[in-house]
């Protein structure tokens, strides 16, 4: 007899913002009275988001009730954090970080392959067809969820890579859980090892200190300025997007919305004398906050734990040598080509999540050190760009040529 279903139960987009609000409410709070949280730099949503895709899995294990949680909202958010982010990018930031950006391009991209033979290995290791390796390195890792469903298919029907699918997003959401915990202690230990004093200034890019009251003295005006520039760097760069896309350009959208946000931010500074607006800034921070914040919670209460479960075994042994392997990098690669200050000690602890997360996970760890140790807008300028463009050009033509594809 065949084991019934689970009850579905789908959450509409306005309930699973309303429940990721929560959750982030509840992971500030774990966050907030847990020590331990704090002295590893643990992000609010990896702690609320975590503990609610525990919940969610032991409902459908227990009661067989599965809660499927709306991802509409998450692109919603993911632009909204990166035209705010762009909007307080400056040329000057831009000159610095125009070396250091081809630098973390070129041993991002090396990472890529060292990450697949990991992968090939554990593969080969544990009986599984080598290109298995490719799923659980690049694809899924450095590729993030998007990039496993667009090869998986081509991995299962070409290569005779079974379950390929159900691997890689077994690996990537071990991988988002890793990239978030280990960005905070890689940057506090090169702080400690280097004896790195951070950062003076405190006009961060993302951010509230854990020293600050939660409290900002904003005008309701200083707020809608904010969101009036934010949307406006969106339409721009969305109108961006669509004409590269109709020249056969696929990227991202995000990246044309950063672009377009960085475009109006200093062609304003140019133009207008009385450009630059306090009030403002702290609404764009304000607004950076929320949305990486509702951003990740959804994805993170969304993550299927059970896929993890059906292929522990691999994704235990391939998922210990890909993180051990993404902490050695940033240590001593990372780190000492980005600089060896608190820069690239930012940067390293960014690195997670490029090598095991996403660009947003990649962005919440330099949050999470920032918020205590002070602003790097070179790391929230050049890293977005490695993660959200360069990279994914770069792992497109690193998986067809090892896969033979």
């Amino acid at each position: 007899m065949e084991a019934a279903l689970p009850e579905l139960i789908e959450i509409e987009p306005f309930t699973t913002i309303t429940i990721a609000i929560l959750v982030l409410f509840v992971g500030r709070e774990l966050v907030r009275r847990n020590v331990t949280l704090r002295k590893l730099t643990i992000p609010d949503p990896l702690a609320g988001g975590l503990l609610c895709a525990i919940i969610v899995t032991l409902l459908t294990v227990w009661w067989g009730v599965e809660i499927q949680f709306s991802t509409a909202p998450v692109d919603f958010f993911l632009v909204y954090f990166f035209a705010a982010i762009g909007l307080r990018a400056k040329v000057s930031d831009l000159l610095t970080g125009g070396k250091p950006l081809v630098i973390l391009i070129i041993i991002a991209s090396v990472f890529l392959g060292l990450q697949n033979f990991v992968g090939m290995g554990a593969a080969s290791f544990y009986g599984y067809p080598v290109h298995t390796g490719i799923i659980a390195g690049s694809v899924s890792l450095s590729g993030g969820v998007g990039t496993t469903l667009a090869w998986a298919p081509i991995f299962a029907s070409e290569l005779g890579v079974a379950n390929a699918q159900e691997i890689g997003i077994a690996a990537n959401t071990v991988g988002i859980i890793a990239a978030c915990v280990i960005g905070g202690p890689i940057a506090q230990y090169l702080m400690r090892r280097h004896k790195l004093t951070g950062s003076l200034s405190t006009d961060e890019t993302v951010g509230q200190n854990f020293k600050d009251d939660g409290k900002l003295n904003l005008h309701y005006y200083d707020v809608l300025g904010a969101v009036f520039f934010t949307n406006l760097a969106i339409f721009i760069g969305y109108m961006m997007y669509l004409a590269l896309e109709e020249a056969g350009v696929v990227i991202p959208v995000f990246v044309p919305v950063l672009v377009a946000g960085i475009f109006i931010n200093n062609i304003g500074r140019m133009l207008f004398r009385n450009y630059d607006n306090a009030g403002r800034e702290k609404g764009m921070a304000m607004i950076s906050d929320i949305s990486l914040g509702i951003f990740l919670s959804i994805a993170l209460m969304t993550m299927d734990l059970l896929a993890v479960w059906e292929f522990m075994g691999f994704i235990a042994l391939v998922m210990s040598l890909q993180i051990g392997l993404a902490i050695v990098y940033a240590l001593f690669i990372v780190f000492t080509f980005m600089g060896k200050d608190y820069d690239a000690a930012v940067i390293s602890a960014g690195f997670g999540g490029i090598a095991l997360g996403s660009t947003a996970t990649a962005v919440l760890n330099m949050t999470s050190v920032t918020r205590q140790f002070g602003a790097s807008p070179k790391a929230f300028l050049i890293v977005p760009l490695t993660c959200g463009f360069f990279i994914d050009l770069m792992n497109t033509w690193v998986i067809s040529n090892l896969s033979g594809l």
